[in-house]
């Protein structure tokens, strides 16, 4: 405004500097003397008139707006971020709320410039921090910002107190109490629910357009990420009055900041807690769904963290374990690894899909079988004799699957694998799932310049090979037999518009029966004996051993139950700890079972007419 009227000002001076130039130019005449005050009259009635002219513009035909920019820069607001929304389990359980913590702040409008030096030295002291941290936590604020800037949360009674102390001394240093993030269950579901943190500096250039400001606490990991919207809530704040030069002079009052929105997920606490007991120490993951609408149950993952260390101040020490080589964040639920001979459920389905096989079908097996001038060998080195595909299954014969493979060939195959979800994400709510691997012709010719060959379907007909699987897509691959044929999307967020969570693969009846019939009898009597327990209803179930060289062997375990009508599938998996599927992963299923059956707590052992633990039935040799 005022520029507009200097410029404006400046524009009609210059053109009454010409008039007078081109006056002065002019040949004298009589009366000569009389012209510099008829000039200066002139003069002084145009400035008069401009002056009113501008006046009556400012003030009358702009003075409505020019007041709102007026009151605009005289009032301002100082934020103050809202609460977090919590998230509850299934039955209404806190997984993460908030808490009421101290945080001490620095103003830059109420701070004077040359007590700063001495104020950030005295706040550095107190907080055992070193200046350069609290001075890049202003870099880029003017003195006269309304903004606070957070330098540290969650005070201690310590330096609450010494701060209070010299209270005086610290004009511009704000202690104020706002709420934490805080996850009651320390590391439970922690790779589920994530974890919040201050935004930095590339991530606030990135969302400031979204009304983020700097020290906003933003999702990073999990549920926390992908709710975001809903978890945040709206920020309000304290309306204060400054002056011309941006000075604080009086508080005028409070804007209520809104509550994020709370949500519910279909995670169960209690089964939650089991799942995670049951990794024990192992680098695992487990996976408990409802094979009928997908609801994960229980999703856990070893290593894991404990998002409280990470919504304060996270210590050097600290932030180096995290970073380990156990790699404590990577939640291995939804990573990809080989998924062994657990994948010969979409091997069966191929096959007998396909037409080139019949429910019945008997197959010779072998100590190995040669092709295209490779030998690939059955997992005991003798074979299995003539069996069919329930056998096959129960015994996780590996030349049996060789030959469908072989017969079917890699392109049925592959479209099997992809339509029973694996090689894209299954669209959970988790920023961190992986889509695995399916490989084809196509991928092998970009990535080594060969074309996909025989040897490459026979590796991937038994789950190896250019082949990679999360246990969550494991999951839904057993959800199959167990729902009826259907394809479900896995999630986490309880969803009462009952939207369309599953889709049908149209199988023939004759081929559910074979695969569920082969699952139950590796339970009874197979390689996943362990699962035959009077602890839990009758269940189907199958084992997978994936050599991973050079450390032990990835193993597996996957099962659902009831029998006849499924309620739960569970898939165990464990990261190099070797010992087969049967003998390292059932029994992390069975206790997840058993206290799913029993409201989170095993059943009790049946014990024989002597009150003894009966003894288990003798089983042949074989791979578990």
């Amino acid at each position: 405004m005022q520029n507009r009227f200097s410029d404006s000002f400046s524009g009609d001076i210059s053109g009454i500097d010409k008039s007078i130039s081109g006056f002065y130019n002019k040949t004298r005449t009589v009366g000569q003397g009389n012209q510099a005050s008829i000039l200066m009259t002139i003069i002084g009635v145009g400035l008069l008139g401009f002056i009113g002219s501008r006046l009556f513009y400012l003030q009358l035909s702009q003075g409505t707006k020019n007041r709102q920019v007026a009151e605009t820069n005289r009032v301002r607001t100082v934020a103050k971020p809202p609460v977090r929304g919590n998230i509850y389990d299934r039955k209404g359980r806190l997984l993460a709320g908030n808490k009421l913590s101290h945080s001490i702040f620095i103003w830059p409008l109420a701070t004077k410039r040359e007590n700063w030096l001495k104020t950030r030295r005295q706040v550095a002291e107190i907080l055992n921090l070193d200046e350069a941290v609290i001075q890049a936590k202003v870099v880029g604020m003017t003195m006269n910002s309304t903004n606070r800037v957070r330098i540290v949360r969650d005070l201690t009674e310590a330096q609450i107190t010494r701060l209070k102390e010299y209270g005086a001394e610290k004009e511009g240093i704000d202690v104020d109490i706002e709420s934490v993030r805080y996850y009651p269950g320390g590391q439970l579901a922690a790779h589920v629910l994530g974890y919040t943190g201050e935004m930095n500096e590339r991530e606030l250039a990135s969302r400031r357009a979204q009304g983020y400001r700097l020290g906003d606490v933003t999702g990073k990991m999990g549920l926390e990420s992908t709710l975001e919207s809903q978890l945040r809530g709206e920020w309000g704040g304290t309306q204060i009055e400054v002056d011309g030069a941006g000075r604080l002079q009086q508080f005028l009052g409070q804007k209520v900041s809104k509550s994020g929105q709370d949500v519910t997920i279909t995670i169960d606490l209690e089964l939650q807690k089991v799942a995670e007991d049951a990794l024990g120490k192992h680098k695992a993951a487990i996976v408990a769904m409802d094979p009928r609408t997908g609801e994960i149950l229980a999703m856990a993952s070893r290593p894991a963290f404990d998002p409280n260390t990470l919504s304060g101040r996270i210590s050097p020490a600290i932030w180096k374990q995290l970073q380990g080589q156990d790699h404590p964040f990577v939640n291995r639920a939804i990573q990809p690894f080989p998924p062994a001979s657990t994948f010969k459920i979409v091997t069966t389905t191929a096959g007998l899909e396909s037409g080139k096989f019949k429910p019945d079908t008997i197959l010779q097996t072998y100590a190995s079988i040669r092709v295209g001038g490779f030998t690939f060998a059955d997992w005991n080195h003798a074979g299995f004799g003539p069996q069919g595909f329930p056998g096959a299954l129960k015994w996780s014969s590996d030349t049996f699957f060789y030959q469908v493979g072989q017969r079917v060939g890699g392109p049925t195959l592959i479209d099997w694998t992809r339509k029973y979800g694996f090689g894209k994400r299954t669209g959970i709510e988790l920023p961190e799932e992986a889509k695995g691997l399916v490989a084809d012709d196509t991928w092998k010719q970009k990535n080594y310049k060969m074309q996909w060959s025989i040897g490459d379907t026979i590796n991937m007909s038994i789950g190896q090979g250019f082949l990679q699987a999360t246990p969550l897509q494991v999951a839904g691959m057993f959800a199959v037999p167990a729902n009826g044929g259907y394809h479900v999307q896995p999630h986490l967020v309880k969803d009462a518009s009952k939207r369309k969570w599953r889709e049908s693969l149209n199988l023939k009846p004759s081929t559910l029966a074979v695969i569920r019939k082969g699952l139950r009898e590796v339970v009874d009597g197979g390689t996943g004996g362990v699962m035959n327990s009077e602890t839990i209803p009758k269940s189907a179930g199958k084992s997978g051993t994936a050599e991973a060289p050079p450390g032990e062997n990835h193993v597996w375990f996957g099962s659902y139950a009831p029998l006849d009508k499924p309620e739960i599938v569970v898939v165990a998996f464990g990261e190099h700890t070797g010992g087969g599927g049967g003998k390292t992963a059932a029994p992390m299923v069975l206790k997840v079972m058993e206290a799913y059956f029993n409201n989170g707590k095993p059943l009790p052992v049946k014990l024989d007419k002597d009150g003894q633990k009966p003894a288990p039935p003798a089983r042949s040799r074989r791979r578990s």
